[in-house]
């Protein structure tokens, strides 16, 4: 009996991602598997961490420029992000009172005295930030998961006595903090949002000058034991994930091995990780290893405009394309965007600290621009979806990123990505079977397989 061949739908974008530049090809396997050069081999018998996808940040900043859209231009920036047919987001971070993508600082409540906290409000959020998040849900037709993350105390529970420049929560602070964040779980649930998980500090590391708060991994440990989970078994948000560390990637082994233990584990579903002191490949692949209960999430990734010039596109692209498919292949299971949407000039940011975001609204054209980076997205979050398994695969050379996944449907999913400026052929093999492909200069591509589809013969 003839074997049934495998079918590979493959969808490139190449330059700057302009329609004449994406192309899709339908190549049929063939039986062979004699070749042994400028192969990618899959292998997905072998499977590892489920993939629980993609999300990205909404902002006060982000909130603020929607506001300024018509209703058509946040229909097709709803649309594009959160429906299952585009790019297929499954949940939200949002910071806990400001953070540099605000207007300005606020937060919650302000008053030491109010112990009670009956001076607390999420009015600011309603400002900008939530009705965002309604859009949201209504495009995506289900209630998203949010992660809440806080860039700052309130300023009188910091010993500086500020929301920015560091400075670190007062001892005596600390169980009023944790009330502080349980009492903005409840406050979202009360209105209908579904929060998924928290992070304990954004950037526990960093002295920025805007919203921030230095811990030790031994002041996290003793917060988290001492005063968070012990707050939310209080109030029965036990359900809810808590993530350390959520800074870059050097070091987020040693704040996993020095904060988890036989009593700390069970509180903690894993760590947060940023990509900007770089890609850290091998911390990852390190802390699956050594806690393989415990999932890794990259919580945030932008293109920041300090370091990469704005107007390098394609620079910029390359350099995302390989940031995802590095950390989904090294144990990642869920990826997040920043800031969903930005003005020209990289901002609102207080401090001007600006950044790429995936769609660009031109407040004085009034114009909704997708960007290159937004199709890389697109390219490799609508083909790897929710509930997908990581496969095994091995590559013939460093200069092509790969990434490969077994689909809940059955389909196999490779992602490639090729980083030179010149064109590079591969030969994919799959079960004694081959096909080849050539990849485009500087392209991102996206390979669906149905390995059961009809013989065409």
């Amino acid at each position: 009996m003839k074997r049934q061949l495998p079918v590979m739908d493959i969808r490139s974008i190449f330059g700057n991602g302009r329609w004449d530049q994406r192309f899709c090809q339908k190549i049929l396997f063939e039986e062979n598997s004699d070749t042994e050069n400028r192969v990618i081999n899959l292998y997905p018998e072998v499977q590892y961490e489920t993939f629980e996808g993609f999300g990205g940040a909404i902002t006060d900043g982000s909130g603020y420029i929607y506001s300024l859209m018509d209703e058509e231009q946040k229909r097709i920036l709803m649309d594009s992000y959160f429906s299952p047919q585009r790019m297929n987001y499954q949940f939200v971070r949002i910071p806990i009172d400001s953070c540099d993508f605000s207007l300005e600082q606020f937060e919650a409540m302000s008053d030491p005295e109010d112990r009670e906290m009956k001076s607390f409000s999420l009015k600011r959020l309603w400002k900008y930030i939530l009705p965002m998040l309604r859009d949201a849900e209504a495009a995506a037709g289900k209630k998203i998961p949010i992660m809440l993350t806080p860039w700052s105390p309130p300023a009188f529970m910091k010993t500086n006595g500020k929301r920015e420049k560091g400075g670190k929560l007062k001892e005596e602070y600390r169980e009023f903090w944790a009330e502080y964040i349980c009492r903005y779980i409840e406050e979202f649930q009360k209105a209908g949002f579904c929060v998924r998980c928290i992070s304990l500090q954004n950037e526990p590391k960093a002295v920025q000058t805007w919203d921030s708060c230095i811990f030790t991994a031994e002041e996290e440990k003793i917060f988290l034991r001492d005063f968070m989970w012990p707050a939310m078994q209080k109030h029965g948000l036990c359900d809810i994930e808590i993530y350390l560390w959520d800074h870059n990637k050097e070091r987020v082994y040693e704040w996993m091995r020095d904060i988890i233990d036989e009593e700390t584990s069970p509180m903690i579903a894993g760590a947060a990780c940023h990509w900007y002191s770089g890609s850290h490949f091998e911390a990852l692949s390190l802390c699956r290893e050594q806690f393989p209960d415990k999932k890794l999430i990259a919580s945030e990734s932008c293109v920041e405009f300090y370091k990469l010039n704005p107007e390098d596109t394609i620079a910029a692209a390359q350099k995302l394309g390989e940031e995802i498919l590095g950390d989904l292949q090294n144990g990642v299971v869920a990826f997040y965007d920043w800031n969903l949407l930005l003005d020209e000039k990289g901002g609102p940011n207080y401090v001007k600290n600006y950044c790429l975001a995936p769609f660009i609204f031109d407040t004085q054209e009034g114009t909704l621009k997708p960007q290159l980076i937004q199709k890389y997205y697109e390219c490799i979050s609508s083909t790897v979806l929710p509930g997908s398994r990581r496969i095994a695969l091995s590559r013939y050379e460093q200069d092509i990123a790969a990434g490969a996944f077994k689909r809940p449907d059955g389909k196999l999913v490779l992602l490639l990505l090729n980083r030179q400026q010149e064109s590079r052929p591969v030969v994919i093999r799959l079960n004694g079977m081959e096909a080849s492909v050539i990849l485009l200069p500087e392209s991102a591509a996206a390979a669906v397989i149905d390995q059961e589809a009809p013989d065409p013969s």
